[in-house]
């Protein structure tokens, strides 16, 4: 092929901000059209503007409607927002449900605002391959802003704070345990934690608990970041001009040493490592090759090989069609 490559009129559409091409874009990503990675490719290399933000937290504790009031103080502040929230599959229709766009209703009608519900579809750590495509959308299609909400169960916090520039774990009070991002790995992955429905009793001592886990973790260096604990009662809007502050303070460490690249690595490595996987679980999934895969679980099972070498085996199939 020679010469510049001729981008598609829906790219160009998506490439000028227009909402309609946007949202047809994302539809095309889920739906895995035709041709979709050659867009896909188009729009990964004039991207890279967004701030990316990841927002996860247990189930009840309000990060849609944070969600949507950070958007509203962000369209304060004349920036533009993209909106990914990542629901759980219908277990009927296999769709997202709608549950998150019904409470952003408030900032429908403005074209600075675009919001865009995706199911997980079964993916692993709930997070969807198809969400990451949508980033990139919104990316090259100038939003200032592009914020992640994740159904925030199993590994998706994890997943998250591997796709964002800044992560932000939502904690509430009066939700069983005093402080729920005590589970796991959830603690170590916030750049920013939250105490939402500031208003109840017990939370400020919510975040007095948040602050001395983090204090007991004690493995960050002196120039690393010290993740803050803010409060906010989202649906008053309290708290969240201080908390928008606080993720553009982030972004400018970032910026000033270096970790931005560092961040933005990590974010890449990621990327390519689900791309990898979900092209070798598509070519196990394909009818061309299901009878290979068939053949193989039935030698693991009768125990001729041992899963090890099945799987090699799978994977150099793959490496050699």
């Amino acid at each position: 092929m020679t010469g510049a490559a001729r981008v598609s009129p829906l790219v160009e559409r998506v490439l000028r901000g227009e909402v309609l091409a946007m949202a047809r874009m994302i539809s095309r990503v889920e739906a895995g059209a035709d041709r979709v990675e050659d867009d896909l490719a188009e729009l990964h290399r004039t991207g890279g503007k967004a701030l990316v933000v990841g927002v996860t937290g247990s189930p009840g504790t309000g990060k849609s409607t944070l969600v949507a009031a950070m958007a509203a103080e962000l369209r304060a502040r004349g920036k533009t927002v993209g909106i990914i929230a990542v629901d759980p599959t219908s277990p009927y229709t296999g769709g997202a449900i709608m549950g998150d766009r019904i409470r952003m209703n408030a900032l429908s009608g403005d074209d600075g605002v675009f919001i865009r519900s995706m199911a997980t579809r079964g993916s692993l750590g709930g997070l969807a391959r198809a969400a990451a495509d949508a980033v990139t959308v919104l990316d090259a299609a100038g939003r200032d802003w592009v914020m992640v909400e994740t159904v925030g169960v199993g590994q998706d916090e994890v997943d998250i704070a591997r796709a964002s520039h800044a992560t932000l774990v939502i904690s509430v009070p009066g939700l069983g345990d005093d402080v729920q991002a005590i589970k796991a790995g959830v603690l170590e992955i916030a750049d920013i934690h939250v105490v939402n429905k500031a208003d109840r009793e017990g939370a400020r001592r919510t975040a007095m608990e948040l602050k001395g886990m983090l204090n007991l973790a004690g493995s960050r260096s002196e120039d690393s970041w010290k993740p803050p604990v803010m409060l906010t009662i989202a649906d008053r809007g309290e708290g969240v001009p201080d908390l928008v502050g606080e993720i553009e303070r982030f972004a400018a460490w970032q910026r000033s040493n270096g970790r931005l690249e560092e961040r933005e690595r990590d974010m890449a490595a990621a990327r390519l490592r689900s791309i990898v996987t979900g092209i070798l679980l598509d070519h196990l999934q394909h009818p061309e090759t299901a009878a290979d895969f068939d053949s193989t679980v039935e030698r693991v099972r009768t125990r001729r090989i041992d899963p090890f070498t099945g799987a090699r085996e799978l994977i150099g199939g793959v490496m050699t069609r």
